[in-house]
C-alpha cells in the first residue's frame, strides 16, 4: 500500500490550507478527490494543468488514488504547446482551472469542483497504460516538449519515504509552497509532508510579494524549499534580518547553489538554528538522489552529500569501469526504488515497462572525497575542446558566478561563447577565463545581453534563442 491509499488515517487533522483561508482536514481533502476521481475510470490518462490550489491537490491525489495516470503541467502552458501535446498524447480528459476551459474547443465540461473544471476530450484512449504508470512529468520544466518522464507507484512512494526520513518530516510540520506543484521538487515537497500527515500552506504568490510573507507568519510554517534562484531572492530580501522564529528547516535543490550564496546561507542558518539542507535530485530518479547532513552544511557548503536512504552511488570513467580512488571524476551513477521508468515521446510509449531497473546515468561529472562525500563538478555534455583542451563549461560558469558575475556559457570546439549581462565588463571577462584556463584569449567571445535567459525555476536555457 502506498501512501496515498492510506490519508483516512490522519482523519481529521489538518491536511492544506490556501492563502483565501481555505482550510481542510484529511478527510475533507479525501472526500473531494475521491469525488473528482469518481467521474473517471481506472487506467486513464488525465492532463492536470496544476498551481498551487486545493483544487488541483485534490484533482491529483483522487486520480492517483483511483490508479488514473495524470500528466501535471503548469496551468500558465500556452493553448499551443497545449494542443501540441493534446495531439500526441490524446488524453481522454483534462482538469484544469475555470478561467481556461473557455477556447479550448476540445471537449466539453462534465463536472467541477471549486475553481476548477473536468474536460471530456473528444479522445477514445486507443493505448493502453503500464499497470505500474503512476503519474507523468515534463523533464526540468519544459512544460512544451512531449517527451515525459514516467513515474510508477513505487517511484512516488519510496521517494516521500526517504524525504521524510532524512529531514526528519512529522505532522508537526507546516511547509509552504515555493515552487509550482508540476515541477518535481515541488511536487515532492507536497508528497513528502502528505505521507507525514503535515499541514501544507498553499500559495502561489512569489516570494517578492509582501502577502507570502503574511501567509508564513501567520500559519507559523516550520520549513520552506528553494531553488538557486530562490535563495538569492532571499538575499535581496535580506533575509538575515528576518525574524521567523517557527521555521526550523529549509532545503535546496534544482541546480547548483553559488558556493558563496550556500555558504552564506549555512552561516545564516547556524545563526538562526535552522536547519539547512543542500540536495540534488533529477525528475528521472522522481525528485532527490541526495542530501547533505545540515550539520555538514557549514563545512561541505560545496558538496550535494550522500545518497538518500535506499539508495547509492558510485562514479564510472569513460568506459564504464567504476572509479575508486578519491577526488577522481567521473559520471555520476545512481541506484534506487525511486529511479523512474524511462521516458515516453508518444502515447504507445505509456505501454512500456520498466527501462532503468532501478539504475540511473545521470549525466553528470562529480567526484567524491576521502568521506565519501559527492561534488558536481559539470555535465558530460556541457564540455569544449580549445585548441586541444578538454574545458569544462560549468566550471567556467561556477568560477565566473564566484566572481559575482552572472552568465552562461556555449559554444563549440575552438570558441566558447561567454554569455554576460551588459552590467558586466567584457574584457574583464575575456581576461579572467583566459588566465583560469591557460588558453589564448582568442578562443573566447564575450557576448553581452540584458539578462541571462532562465526558466520559471531559475535554470539557464541554453537553447533560447538570445543565446543559441
Amino acid at each position: 500500500m502506498i501512501f496515498f491509499d492510506r490519508l483516512e488515517d490522519f482523519a481529521s487533522a489538518p491536511a492544506i490550507t490556501d492563502d483565501s483561508g481555505i482550510r481542510m482536514s484529511y478527510y475533507e481533502l479525501v472526500q473531494k478527490s475521491d469525488f473528482i476521481s469518481s467521474q473517471i475510470k481506472k487506467r486513464t490518462l488525465v492532463f492536470c494543468l496544476a498551481d498551487n490550489s486545493w483544487e488541483s491537490v485534490a484533482g491529483y491525489l483522487g486520480f492517483i488514488r483511483k490508479r488514473i495516470v495524470p500528466l501535471l503541467l503548469s496551468n500558465t502552458l500556452n493553448l499551443e504547446s497545449l494542443n501540441g501535446l493534446v495531439d500526441v498524447y490524446r488524453p481522454e480528459y483534462i482538469w484544469l482551472p475555470l478561467n481556461k476551459v473557455e477556447g479550448l474547443g476540445i471537449g466539453s465540461e462534465i463536472s467541477r469542483l471549486g475553481t476548477y473544471a473536468l474536460i471530456k476530450t473528444n479522445y477514445q484512449q486507443d493505448y493502453s497504460l503500464h499497470r505500474d504508470l503512476a503519474l507523468l512529468l515534463t523533464t526540468s520544466g519544459s512544460t512544451g516538449s512531449p517527451m515525459l518522464v514516467r513515474q510508477s507507484y513505487q517511484n512516488i512512494s519510496s521517494n516521500a519515504d526517504s524525504i521524510c526520513a532524512y529531514l526528519g518530516i512529522t505532522g508537526q510540520d507546516r511547509p509552504i509552497t515555493t515552487l509550482p506543484m508540476n515541477y518535481t521538487y515541488g511536487l515532492s515537497i507536497i508528497n513528502s509532508h502528505l505521507c507525514a500527515g503535515a499541514e501544507i500552506i498553499l500559495t502561489n504568490r512569489s516570494l517578492m510579494d509582501k502577502g507570502f510573507w503574511e501567509l508564513l507568519r501567520k500559519h507559523r510554517v516550520t520549513t520552506f524549499g528553494g531553488v538557486p534562484y530562490t535563495y538569492e531572492i532571499l538575499k535581496r530580501l535580506r533575509f538575515a534580518k528576518m525574524e521567523l522564529p517557527d521555521l526550523r528547516v529549509i532545503t535546496q535543490a534544482g541546480g547548483r547553489l553559488n558556493p558563496t550564496l550556500a555558504e552564506e546561507f549555512a552561516g545564516l542558518c547556524h545563526q538562526k538554528e535552522i536547519r539547512f539542507f543542500i540536495m540534488y535530485g533529477q525528475t528521472e530518479a522522481t525528485a532527490r538522489m541526495s542530501y547533505l547532513p545540515s550539520h555538514l552544511a557549514l563545512s561541505r557548503f560545496s558538496s550535494i552529500g550522500i545518497a538518500i536512504p535506499g539508495g547509492e552511488f558510485w562514479l564510472e570513467n569513460e568506459t564504464g569501469d567504476r572509479i575508486l580512488e578519491s577526488e577522481s571524476p567521473g559520471e555520476l551513477i545512481y541506484r534506487g526504488e525511486n529511479v523512474s521508468m524511462g521516458y515516453a515521446r508518444h502515447r504507445f510509449d505509456l505501454e512500456r515497462p520498466d527501462e532503468n531497473h532501478g539504475v540511473l546515468r545521470t549525466g553528470d561529472i562529480a567526484k567524491r572525497d576521502g568521506d565519501g562525500l559527492y561534488y558536481i563538478v559539470g555535465r558530460k555534455k556541457r564540455f569544449l575542446k580549445l585548441f586541444g583542451n578538454r574545458i569544462n563549461l560549468d566550471e567556467i560558469e561556477q568560477k565566473l558566478n564566484e566572481l559575482g558575475m552572472d552568465c552562461a556559457c556555449t559554444g563549440k570546439d575552438d570558441l566558447m561563447k561567454i554569455y554576460v549581462t551588459t552590467l558586466t565588463e567584457a574584457s574583464l571577462v575575456k581576461r579572467t577565463v583566459a588566465e583560469f584556463t591557460k588558453i589564448h584569449h582568442s578562443a573566447f567571445e564575450v557576448v553581452p545581453i540584458d539578462e541571462i535567459p532562465r526558466n520559471e525555476f531559475g535554470k539557464i536555457q541554453y537553447t533560447h534563442p538570445s543565446i543559441l
